[in-house]
Parts: C-alpha cells; structure tokens; sequence
C-alpha cells in the first residue's frame, strides 16, 4: 500500500514552514490581512513548481493554487486538498523555536521557559508514547495550525511525484490566507479551483473525520440613549452603557453559554462591548448544529433587549443579524462518497475513524456552501492557538499515508 522505504520530508518542511511568521489580523480590512502571510505563499509556489506542478502562482489576496495533472485512463473525479496559511492572532507567531522531544515516554512535558504540557490535561498523550514530539519553547505558538497541513500536502504530492506508478485523477492544492479570522473562503475562487470535492486537512487528533460543523450567526446590537451634560442630566439623561449592561445582566446564567455547554449543545456569547452615554454597541457570536436554534437564541436576545430599554424609558435598541457559515453536515450528506472515502482510507491504514461534530466551524464549512463539498481530516496538532502547541512526527507522516491512501481510493472507485 504504501512504500516503507520513503524518506518522509513531512518534518523537514513543517519545521521550515513554522519560521514564517504568518499572523492574520482580525482588525485588518485588507485581502491577505498580513501581507507577511504572501512570503510564505511565495515560497511554497516555489516548491511546488519544483514538484512539476507547472501552474503553480499565488494571486493577489495571497492566495495559492496547483495542479497535479491525472496520469489514468480512468474519469476520476478532480479531487482538492486544502490548508492555510495563517496562524492565530491570539498568540505571536514571530521567532518560533521549535523543540523536538524524541521517544516520549509519558508524563508532563516541561517547555524550555517553565510552562508545562500536563500528562492529565492531554489525554491524546497516552497514544504517543515512543512518538516525537514537536512542541515550542513556550514563548509563542508552534503553528501546527495549519502548518502541519501545509506540510503534509507538500509531502504527499511529493509521494506521488515519486511513484509514478500509483495511478490518480487530477489533484488541485489549494493555500488560504486568514483562516483564523474567519475569512479564508471570502476570496477563494471555487471555478478556478477547479475541484468537485476537496478536504481540508486542518484537525486534530489522528483520524479525525469532521463532517459536521457549527451553524453559525453573528448579532450586533445597538443600544441608543440621550446624551445632556452630567451637570444638567437631571430627568434627561438615558446612559446606553447602563442599558447595554442591564442587558447583559438578563443573559442566562447557567445556560447558553460557552463556559457552560458542550457536546452538540450551542451557545450565546458576547465578543465585545463598545461605546458611550449615546450609543452602545454590544456584539454577540451564535453557535448551534441545528439551523432553527439560531433562530430561537436571536429572539431570546431581542426579548431582552426589549426588557432592557423597557427600564429605561427614552432607550432603543438595533438589532442586526449577520449570517456567518452553516453546518456542512447539510451538503455533504448530498455526496455520502466524500466522507466514505475518508473513512476507508483510515481503516486501510489500521487508524480508527474519528467521526467529530466541530464546535467551530472551518473553511470547509463556507466552501460547502460555495458548492465545493469540504469535510476536514486530521493535520495531528494539538493545542491550537497556544503555547502548549504541539504535534507528533508520527501522526503528521500518517496524515501523509492518509492523503495518499486516499487519493488512491478515489481512483480504483471508478
């Protein structure tokens, strides 16, 4: 099945890959949000070129597309594998160190600077006893998030490249900008992709197989009040702050919300609050697998905002909803194959199927959407968007297996 002689180039290029600092900026308007994500862009264009893949260019907003021609008789469905660019905003991407700890052998990991990847707090720890494990020296993130996708791509279409005997449709690579920000798919051509079906390789643990993300929904509410000088305020002034706090108040307390559910329950959750005695702006994200809830929670925000400006006579409120991403789990039980697949080039690897619902979503979610069916398969890193990162050798080169295996299975199916 697959060649036990191969010389992996899954870490040597993971470990080159994380010294570019690709932090998005969620504040940034522009398309990449950071120009530093193109630099890493270029290179992998480069690299790709030297594979074979003639049309491989990175346009304008960063973003990086290529082409591994079909070498079979057979009509192979065009097949597309994704990965981004960008790391997270929340933790510098900048100077990463990484450290590779070999033969782990249980127990807490302790980085250079004294922060500790704890043995009870990572429970996938306990299959990676003999693993290698590349982790950070606790000052920035390692940017496994996507870059162990990035490079596990690379890999396996250098596999391919070295096999020329294993027989595959077109296969199309594709690299996004601003995944972290929720706007890695704004840009991303479909038609020009050129793909009926793609993976992102962007989870977690080995095997995963996320077919089933979060709908999602973003309120921004507007509290408005009347502004009169404090010093003659007296029976005139209405503080939109205090309207948006009472507001916040009446939120439920045990329920609802992010630090109190789990599982396949959603959430209301407020992301930030801005303003002044005239106008307060309160903005919410909205969380739930099922469609209709969403519904149900935005109704439940607006009758507490009624409640609210009620008790505040000469208040109003605004109330807009802005619709994010929808559960893809809707689109891909449209083509049943795409996730079937997945599953059995795992089981012909002897790695057991991980069948998750996200409680996020991905860009596979809006790609879904765009008409190009998306399911997520695992990069191996663990600790996104942390300085506890980290990632298994192991599990990046079975992630390499999984791609390959997997392209092969698209083909004999025909």
């Amino acid at each position: 099945m697959f060649d036990e002689n191969y010389q992996f180039t899954v870490t040597d290029r993971f470990l080159k890959y994380v010294k570019f600092d690709t932090q998005s900026d969620e504040e940034s308007t522009t398309t990449p949000s950071t120009e530093k994500q193109k630099i890493l862009g270029e290179e992998l264009v480069k690299e790709l070129k030297e594979l074979g893949l003639k049309d491989a260019e990175m346009d304008e907003n960063g973003y990086v597309m290529a082409t591994l021609p079909s070498n079979t008789d057979k009509d192979v469905p065009t097949i597309g594998f994704i990965a981004h660019l960008d790391t997270s905003p929340a933790v510098s991407g900048a100077n990463v160190n990484p450290q590779i700890l070999k033969n782990y052998q249980g127990g807490d990991i302790t980085l250079p600077n004294g922060k500790v990847i704890a043995f009870d707090n990572n429970p996938e720890l306990k299959d990676m006893i003999g693993f290698d494990i590349i982790h950070t020296d606790g000052t920035t993130l390692l940017g496994a998030d996507d870059k162990a996708g990035i490079a596990e791509i690379m890999d396996a279409l250098n596999y391919l490249v070295a096999h020329p005997e294993i027989k595959h449709g077109t296969i199309k690579i594709g690299f996004t900008p601003d995944e972290e920000v929720g706007r890695g798919a704004d840009k991303f051509d479909v038609e020009k992709f050129g793909a009926k079906y793609a993976y992102t390789i962007d989870g977690g643990t080995r095997g995963e197989v996320e077919t089933e993300t979060f709908s999602a929904d973003a309120v921004n509410i507007k509290f408005l009040g009347k502004n009169v000088h404090p010093g003659y305020a007296k029976g005139k002034l209405v503080n939109s702050m205090k309207v948006a706090a009472r507001f916040l108040e009446l939120l439920p307390k045990d329920k609802l919300s992010p630090e109190t559910t789990e599982g396949r329950k959603g959430y209301v959750h407020p992301v930030s609050v801005n303003g002044n005695e005239e106008e307060t702006i309160v903005k919410f994200i909205i969380r739930d697998f099922i469609d209709e809830k969403l519904t149900e929670y935005e109704n439940l925000l607006k009758e507490l905002c009624e409640k609210a400006v009620a008790d505040f006579p000469g208040s109003s409120f605004e109330f807009e909803v802005i619709e994010q991403y929808r559960n893809m789990k809707n689109i891909l039980n449209q083509h049943p194959q795409v996730e079937q697949y997945a599953i059995e080039a795992l089981q012909r690897l002897g790695i057991k199927p991980i069948q998750s619902a996200i409680r996020g979503g991905t860009d596979g979610s809006r790609l879904s959407y765009m008409g190009l069916p998306t399911p997520n398969l695992f990069a191996g890193g663990h600790n996104f968007h942390a300085v506890t990162e980290y990632v298994a050798v192991q599990d990046m080169e079975a992630s390499v297996k999984n791609i390959v295996t997997l392209i092969r299975i698209w083909e004999e199916k025909q």
